[in-house]
């Protein structure tokens, strides 16, 4: 298994990475200088893509006169740190091997089956190149951790001649030879403290491909977690934190373009996720204020953008009859708005302050920094069986969203709001352990749950609108004209959310809900 962490720089920071003390203090000097390297590498795939598709990139790849073909597979991306299964062996010329590569894979990885089709086999071409410049340097860190830091400049091309396109390439990757993955992130802090770096969450064959499909930014939503019941309390934790992860980092790059709806959303619930996940295991271990502070800061800039979004895009663009005459000049000044705000988003995401918190997170998560403060209870409690903790966990937050639902006919709207706080809990939860409880049980439940919280979303929103539209007429032009229509519409949205608050859809919804059992 390949472990490495990619960072990206800008070309003309590369100079002040090669004059970084660090890599002169920890080269290892048995290796003598670092190597220099151009690379050629060629991806091969079939026209519809299949290797694409099943998450594997096979290359073969010309250096200093040889020919060495790579296969990865699998594996998945969090915060930056990739892990994949990798195989690798030299080659006669440009053209990949295959049963030399069916020999050294092993017969449980399901991209052996599909390399052994005859249709893929025969039907493997040449898809995108790189030429890249590669410098790379044997790492030796304090404690004897060996590192490989390289550093790639070039391209990526896809097609020739008129019809080429091409995307840079400007990045570190630090990968794990031997020792403890922590250092990897020790490592990228202290270059971080001199050289601007953001993380990279794309591999050099996932942009190829994305270039030849000529494929935009796509959001990532939260994939499936699949626990196993034999798992420790902390290998679930670990689970279920890097899950969190892929969906913040996987919606990095549309986030950091400053205009990606969906992105930002994505990025926002994978970091509420992340938090509902800290909460739930907060007897054991606890975040250390530095990053938790740094959690809040980034959940605030993406918050207040997803805000105005959902003004604009959603509760004002639902209106219909008078209101809505009233709300188009609204719409138009909330989605400025907006764009302001994911402005502020993308500058976030674009900055060393986030890469730092992510670097920080991971580097706690995988040297398991909460053991050094935890008392021999709460180890034990870490090493023991998942199952019991999870039921457990799913029946406290039950009882919790039950007893804050019982007035909620009648529920201010800080009630409300708790109500939904309590809903959104419980259900992440219950998504997070559902590997571990029957779909049968799952599935009804958590339906009911979405509905709830559909229900509890829409009154939501009618707040946050509320004191969005007591500041959008600050600044405007035609601020004395807004703020008569918004004035308007804050009184239509609240007699709306009272009417569905008392005998509407959402007091159906809690029924339902009431009606659903646990998985637990």
């Amino acid at each position: 298994m390949e472990i490495e962490l990619k960072l990206l720089l800008a070309p003309e920071d590369a100079a002040r990475l090669r004059a970084h003390p660090l890599l002169a203090d920890y080269t290892d000097k048995r290796q003598g200088e670092p190597q220099l390297l151009a690379m050629h590498d060629i991806y091969v795939d079939t026209p519809d893509l299949q290797l694409c598709r099943h998450q594997a990139g096979l290359r073969v790849r010309q250096v200093d006169g040889r020919w060495v073909q790579t296969l990865k597979a699998g594996g998945n991306v969090s915060g930056g740190l990739h892990s994949r299964h990798e195989w690798e062996g030299e080659v006669a010329g440009p053209a990949p091997e295959l049963d030399a590569l069916d020999a050294a894979i092993g017969r449980k990885q399901p991209i052996r089956a599909l390399l052994r089709r005859d249709a893929v086999r025969d039907a493997l071409r040449p898809v995108f190149t790189t030429r890249i410049e590669r410098t790379a340097w044997q790492l030796r860190t304090p404690q004897g951790d060996h590192i490989e830091c390289v550093l790639d400049q070039g391209e990526i091309r896809h097609g020739a001649d008129g019809d080429a396109r091409s995307v840079p390439v400007s990045e570190i990757e630090l990968e794990l030879k031997q020792g403890q993955a922590s250092s990897l992130f020790d490592v990228a802090l202290a270059l971080l403290h001199d050289v601007p770096l953001r993380l990279g969450h794309m591999s050099k064959a996932e942009r190829g491909y994305r270039l030849a499909a000529q494929q935009g930014v796509q959001a990532v939503k939260a994939q499936p977690l699949r626990l196993d019941g034999d798992m420790t309390v902390e290998q679930v934790f670990l689970a279920i934190s890097g899950n969190c992860l892929e969906q913040v980092s996987g919606n990095q790059e549309g986030v950091a373009q400053g205009d990606d709806v969906e992105s930002l959303h994505q990025m926002r619930v994978g970091l509420r996720r992340l938090r509902s996940a800290l909460g739930m295991f907060k007897s054991l271990l606890a975040l250390p204020d530095g990053l938790k502070a740094e959690l809040d800061w980034l959940g605030g800039a993406l918050g207040e953008a997803r805000d105005w979004d959902v003004l604009a895009g959603n509760t004002l663009a639902q209106l219909d009859g008078d209101a809505a005459a009233d709300a188009a000049a609204l719409v138009q000044a909330a989605q400025e708005q907006a764009r302001i705000k994911h402005a502020q988003a993308a500058q976030a995401v674009n900055s060393t302050r986030y890469t730092a918190w992510m670097l920080g997170l991971q580097r706690w998560l995988q040297a398991r920094g909460w053991r050094d403060a935890a008392t021999a209870r709460q180890l034990r409690q870490l090493d023991a069986n998942v199952s019991p903790f999870a039921r457990s966990t799913l029946r406290k937050d039950q009882r919790r969203l039950m007893k804050r639902g019982k007035r909620l006919l009648h529920a201010t709207p800080q009630q409300r709001h708790q109500v939904r706080i309590a809903a959104k809990k419980t259900r992440y939860a219950t998504e997070f352990f559902a590997s571990l409880f029957a779909p049968r049980a799952v599935k009804p439940y958590v339906g009911r749950l979405a509905a709830l919280q559909d229900e509890l979303g829409w009154l939501n929103d009618v707040r946050v609108a509320d004191r969005l539209l007591q500041e959008l007429p600050d600044g405007q032009p035609d601020h004395a004209e807004l703020r008569l229509h918004a004035a308007f519409l804050r009184g239509y949205l609240a007699a709306r959310a009272q009417s569905q608050g008392t005998d509407g859809s959402m007091h159906k919804a809690w029924r339902r809900f009431k009606a659903a059992r646990s998985p637990a």
